[in-house]
């Protein structure tokens, strides 16, 4: 395993044992998100770099582009459910109350 795999394979996974382990907020689970998807980016940017191929080259784009999606959403329901809980604790959010 390169030095380069080695970084982005465990920025995915502090990410996802950020998320799976850090539940006190939805701000904290939202960030841990996006850098799971920002590791995600690089490492298919440097893929299709290290190909030297056109076939993927639109695929970073349109991961970048549903990162940013997802982002947005999540800061809208963050803030809706501020605004109808009063905080963003992920203790206090019930799902099956609207």
């Amino acid at each position: 395993m390169t030095p380069t795999h080695f970084a982005f394979s465990s920025m995915f996974m502090l990410g996802l044992a950020g998320l799976a382990f850090n539940r006190t907020h939805l701000l904290s689970a939202l960030l841990c998100l996006e850098g799971m998807m920002l590791s995600l980016f690089i490492a298919l940017a440097l893929w299709t770099l290290q190909l030297n191929s056109t076939c993927f080259s639109a695929s970073p784009m349109l991961l970048l582009a549903f990162s940013a999606c997802e982002a947005s959403a999540g800061l809208a329901l963050l803030v809706a459910s501020a605004r109808t809980h009063g905080t963003d604790r992920l203790q206090s959010l019930n799902l099956l109350q609207c």
